[in-house]
């Protein structure tokens, strides 16, 4: 996730919070599968190995993103993706954004999901953005493996640069026709899903296009069901939704939390360490694959599958 200051405002599942607050939306019924956490580990364990071999980072530029990008579109290729890669130029390198459509449903009504590929140059982004990024590809996977017929078309993004000022995913916006740009119908981002001192935030829909606010509901919706109060984030510019909100297009997503540091409040009602960061590696060497907390990598990644499975139906 790009370093910027980020508010956050309040909503406690199935709770009012006094005269005028908003309330979340009521529990889902529960759509989609269960995604294993155990395969989102798996993942984070090669993206980290990646690093390794590659002078430590996935960065842009650097040849541990470029071998992220080919390893995540081998597994999709392998299970029936039509898959490209879009190569853009920044900072004197060429960054790759890779772009994977399921070939089935309507193609002029599309439902996508996405989230950074690289890290900074300081460590491997295992939190930042690996978590996210194995939580999609494994959302993806499933896809084929539990034969979901949907109705949508589904496409799913890995970007390039993100942590240089979301440059791969607004490439690929400005690279859209118009009639292409009016095709997707929702576009949902997940930047940082197991951070070691978790949150559980949720885009909000305050001041993002017409559409964002069922995006919302549906993502709390589904938190709703399992009993975890979310709350609601104004992520603002800050990582690649951002592109689809200026080009119309309704956005949401999850996160939870990078360099803010968890309240009391929050600890009471999440569990973790009131006064630490929610991501004391952020940016950092230490974000590794010991950086993750594996109940929060879980739950939002059953977020995504419920999402992908309720939209795109």
């Amino acid at each position: 996730m790009k370093l910027r200051t980020i508010s956050t405002a309040l909503v406690l599942t199935g709770a009012l919070l006094g005269s005028g607050a908003a309330t979340a939306a009521p529990a889902a019924v529960l759509a989609g599968p269960d995604i294993p956490v155990a395969a989102i580990q798996a993942d984070l364990a090669q993206l980290q190995s990646i690093a390794s071999s590659n002078g430590g980072n996935r960065a842009h530029g650097r040849p541990g993103y470029l071998a992220s990008v080919n390893w995540v579109k081998s597994k999709l290729d392998a299970a029936g993706y039509t898959t490209r890669v879009q190569s853009f130029t920044t900072n004197g390198a060429t960054g790759y954004n890779l772009i994977a459509d399921w070939p089935a449903g309507d193609a002029n009504n599309v439902v996508m999901v996405g989230g950074h590929l690289d890290s900074v140059t300081a460590g491997p982004g295992i939190n930042d953005n690996g978590t996210g990024s194995a939580s999609i590809l494994e959302v993806a996977l499933a896809v084929r493996s539990s034969g979901f017929q949907p109705g949508k078309r589904l496409r799913f993004a890995w970007w390039g640069a993100e942590e240089l000022g979301l440059v791969g995913s607004t490439h690929y916006v400005n690279s859209l026709s118009t009639t292409d740009r009016s095709r997707i119908r929702s576009y949902l981002n997940f930047d940082m899903t197991g951070s070691p001192n978790p949150g559980y935030f949720v885009y909000s829909a305050s001041g993002q296009p017409s559409g964002s606010l069922a995006l919302q509901q549906t993502l709390q919706g589904y938190f709703g069901s399992i009993g975890v109060p979310t709350e609601l984030t104004s992520v603002g510019g800050r990582s690649d939704h951002a592109a689809f909100a200026r080009a119309g297009i309704p956005v949401g997503g999850t996160f939870t939390g990078a360099e803010g540091v968890k309240t009391s409040a929050q600890a009471q009602k999440w569990g973790g360490t009131a006064g630490t960061a929610f991501d004391r590696c952020y940016h950092r060497s230490c974000d590794t694959t010991s950086n993750v907390n594996a109940t929060a990598l879980n739950r939002n990644a059953d977020a995504i599958a419920h999402a992908v499975w309720t939209l795109g139906a």
